[in-house]
């Protein structure tokens, strides 16, 4: 068995070239500090767009901005205010709240290892960059997140008046005239967020760094019961070495995204999906897009509660007595179970208590402390200096 569990991580893991951490230098001589990816093998470094190359000053720029609650229409929320790094950067809300107080229909999605993506939010198949992504919160107005819309040229006033602002905007962006737009600000920003690697978790050390007492004998079961095709299966939706389907990186940038309907509802009328949140399908229009949500991955999924794109599931515990039904059997006139487009994959199994605390162990296992609490990744802004 454990060799069908390693035949199946060299599958999920092809084309993931072997590297050590080297320089990525994008920018010609005279440039800003050049940043040096800390990845350890055998994973591969994010892709970068051409017209957003990294450097040091970029990414500091970007963590400030990341964390400044200039950046909302009342000076109240930030990037960070939604992705809370001691939370894998989620919020610990089953919906979103912006800073007018709108509810927002889905919860905050976490932003480990952002940067291997192939699509963003939770079912929008469009949004293919970062930086496609990071303009939505700030200027969206259905609900309205930042509530940015209107008030740019007030944030570049604000933000130009900052002599720390001023200097890293020239650094990071030393070819621009001027060097603070709000493309910039946006690119910054997506800048930060590609350095959002999680690779440290006792699980990587297990597998990947061949330490067997990294993880503990149940865990090590529950990794066997979550690849294995006759057990748990829940690798089908929760793939590759990010546990979260298809990823993207330099050497292949350019993959589809993957999107699941998992028998969470089956309402009666014309969706099964109570609006706004009936997935791929609101964007796309097509009836066997309903219910459909992009799989998150599953590295620190420990600390990232509620559950599901709506939090409606609480505990991981509960999660996974959702998956051995085969979908949610108590919300709504017909029990998610039989959805007709739930997918093939959501069939249902049998676990046994021992089995459950197997896997539970194994997800655990999953939690990167170091991630947690990198400096790297922080809130710059002490409480004295906030703005």
């Amino acid at each position: 068995v454990h060799g069908i569990v390693v035949a199946a991580w060299a599958a999920l893991v092809i084309g993931c070239t072997p590297r050590n951490a080297t320089p990525h230098t994008e920018l010609p001589n005279g440039a800003p500090q050049t940043y040096v990816w800390s990845i350890p093998q055998p994973f591969p470094r994010p892709a970068v767009p051409s017209d957003n190359p990294m450097n040091v000053d970029k990414v500091e720029l970007g963590r400030r901005l990341f964390y400044d609650v200039r950046l909302s229409a009342n000076g109240t929320v930030s990037c960070g205010t939604c992705h809370q790094q001691a939370r894998a950067f989620t919020d610990g809300r089953a919906r979103a709240v912006g800073a007018l107080g709108d509810l927002h229909p889905r919860s905050s999605m976490s932003l480990t290892n952002v940067a291997y993506n192939p699509a963003f939010a939770w079912a929008d198949s469009s949004l293919r960059s970062l930086e496609a992504q990071a303009i939505v919160p700030m200027l969206s107005t259905t609900p309205v997140e930042m509530g940015l819309r209107g008030q740019e040229a007030r944030v570049l006033t604000q933000l130009n008046s900052d002599r720390v602002y001023a200097g890293l905007f020239r650094r990071a962006f030393p070819n621009a005239a001027p060097p603070m737009t709000i493309d910039h600000v946006v690119k910054a920003i997506a800048t930060f967020e590609r350095t959002l690697i999680s690779m440290g978790s006792p699980y990587d050390r297990y597998r990947y760094g061949r330490d067997s007492t990294a993880i503990s004998a149940e865990a090590k079961r529950g990794e066997l019961f979550f690849f294995s095709g006759q057990r748990g299966a829940c690798f089908q939706c929760h793939g590759s070495w990010n546990l979260s389907g298809n990823v993207t990186y330099d050497a292949r940038p350019d993959v589809p995204p993957t999107f699941f309907n998992t028998g969470l509802y089956h309402l009666a009328g014309r969706w099964s999906y109570p609006a706004p949140n009936t997935g791929l399908h609101a964007p796309s229009q097509r009836e066997d897009d309903v219910g459909k949500f992009r799989a998150p991955t599953l590295r620190n999924i420990a600390v990232t509660a509620p559950y599901m794109h709506d939090g409606s599931i609480a505990t991981l515990s509960e999660v996974l007595d959702h998956y051995a039904r085969g979908g949610r059997a108590t919300i709504g006139p017909q029990p998610g179970q039989y959805n007709p487009n739930r997918a093939a994959a959501v069939h249902g199994f049998s676990m046994s208590a021992q089995d459950k605390r197997d896997v539970l162990a194994f997800l655990e296992s999953l939690t990167d402390s170091a991630f947690l609490t990198n400096p790297a990744h922080s809130n710059p802004w002490k409480s004295s200096t906030r703005p």
